[in-house]
């Protein structure tokens, strides 16, 4: 090629960047123009250097990678050429050789990642780039909730992503202002009276007029689960189970929040950290 892939190389392991960089950085085919260690920075990244090729890991903190190409779509960001990274050894395979993605399964093989670089190359130098991104395009545009070995499983099986019985936000008035809120973005909601508290991850608390009942029936059941009458907690933000002197049990959230678990729901919460 006359003029280097410049490529984008995106994963939350120091390690899997480095050997990455180091094996690419020699490439007479690909540049590195920048590393990105989430999925926040890859969004950023990639709307604003614009590269051709990323590596893109797949299970990362807040946004995992198929979040990532998601928001890209979602606000109209032309998608690079995507070869994914992944820990997956069960789905993998299936998956992206049927939905024609290329994939690197980690530990990356030396073989195999000149395999993908070259694959790369071909698709640049030929209509096949469009058709790849059309088709990237298409199946980010079905993609539902969080869990990636779910998505992986679903596509692997020739299953449909569309099937989503809940919505992937929360609308939120106050006052003359509506605030989308991602459902994944939530920490936990508590109630107040007659009011719900929704906690973020980045630290923000939103109000809603609603009942504790109907915020639980509006949100996914495998993402969040009801450990109080008055609490609904993200059980992926959940970092540990604490059993205190009188016999309470907490759960210890990754910002160290701790939260109260009633009786009548300590058997949710072992099940959360898989001691049901």
């Amino acid at each position: 090629m006359s003029k280097k892939i410049r490529t984008l190389i995106i994963d939350d392991e120091p390690l899997a960047r480095k050997g990455l960089l180091v094996r690419l950085q020699n490439s007479e085919t690909v540049q590195v123009i920048g590393e990105c260690c989430n999925g926040r920075e890859a969004v950023s990244a990639i709307k604003t250097q614009k590269p051709d090729l990323v590596f893109l890991d797949i299970q990362m903190p807040v946004f995992n990678g198929f979040q990532v190409l998601q928001q890209l779509e979602q606000e109209g960001v032309e998608l690079p050429v995507v070869i994914f990274c992944t820990a997956y050894d069960n789905y993998a395979m299936k998956a992206f050789e049927v939905h024609a993605l290329d994939y690197l399964l980690k530990p990356v093989e030396d073989s195999r990642l000149m395999e993908a670089i070259q694959k790369a190359e071909e698709q640049f130098n030929s209509k096949q780039n469009v058709g790849q991104k059309q088709r990237l395009a298409n199946l980010v545009s079905q993609f539902t909730g969080d869990d990636c070995e779910d998505i992986l499983r679903r596509l692997a099986n020739g299953e449909s992503l569309e099937s989503q019985r809940y919505p992937d936000h929360l609308s939120i008035k106050d006052g003359g202002e509506v605030t989308v809120l991602k459902t994944r973005m939530i920490s936990w909601i508590d109630a107040a009276g007659d009011y719900m508290c929704v906690h973020s991850i980045d630290g923000k608390t939103h109000i809603m007029r609603k009942t504790m009942k109907e915020l639980e029936s509006e949100l996914n059941p495998d993402k969040f689960v009801r450990i109080h009458r008055s609490v609904i907690v993200n059980k992926n933000l959940v970092e540990k189970l604490v059993t205190h002197a009188n016999g309470e049990y907490h759960l210890i959230l990754e910002n160290g929040q701790e939260l109260k678990v009633s009786r009548s729901y300590k058997e949710r919460a072992k099940e959360i950290i898989n001691l049901g």
